[in-house]
């Protein structure tokens, strides 16, 4: 668990040193996840858990909003199982669309899960900043982590999956567009979620 954790300094102070790490490490994805993605992906439902049920935010001159606490909890927890299926289903798709692109598939789809699972480090530890429930604030630290996300991907591909450069930026290309899709997805089933009876209670004053 610790030898994984030990990547995330690594991600921001010289990624591609720490891509030939990992790619020599070749954990199983059961590892990964685990020790790694498991932990990480609590961060941001926590912290949001805790803002929003303790801190509250006001939007303009508005009076201070919160939510219960159990419907603070169902959102939390949908939002962490989101988390834990959109890095495998990125991983999995990494590892198939490979091939495409002058790289072989591996077993289990070890490479593509970990390539999937340490890009996201900034969008993970991000959640941090949902202790400060100031929505723009949170939207330029997501946005600022989402760029970083991209550039650890466009540079993890050579030494993760062995692709040439100038096909790792359309590969990129390819790989955002399905993160996109899987975001507009889970908006969708929010809203579904919503509908039926699940959506957030807030709590006013």
């Amino acid at each position: 668990m610790t030898m994984l954790l030990s990547h995330i300094p690594g991600m921001f102070t010289h990624p591609d040193t720490e891509w030939e790490r990992i790619k020599d490490e070749h954990a199983s994805p059961t590892h990964i996840y685990v020790a790694y993605i498991g932990l990480l992906a609590l961060i941001g439902p926590i912290c949001a858990f805790i803002a929003t049920t303790q801190f509250g935010w006001r939007i303009g001159d508005g009076e201070l909003t919160k939510l219960t606490v159990v419907s603070a909890l169902q959102l939390n927890v949908l939002t962490y199982i989101a988390i834990i299926v959109g890095v495998f289903g990125l991983g999995w798709m990494i590892d198939w669309m490979s091939k495409t692109y002058g790289s072989g598939h591996d077993e289990h789809a070890a490479n593509g899960i970990a390539l999937a699972a340490y890009s996201c480090t900034p969008l993970m530890l991000a959640g941090f900043v949902s202790l400060y429930p100031v929505p723009w604030v949170n939207m330029l630290v997501y946005l600022a982590a989402a760029a970083y996300a991209g550039y650890l991907m466009y540079h993890g591909l050579p030494h993760v999956l062995g692709i040439e450069e100038d096909r790792a930026f359309f590969f990129s290309g390819a790989i955002l567009t399905i993160a996109l899709v899987y975001l507009v997805t889970t908006r969708v089933g929010t809203v579904i979620l919503w509908n039926m009876g699940f959506g957030p209670q807030f709590v006013y004053g």
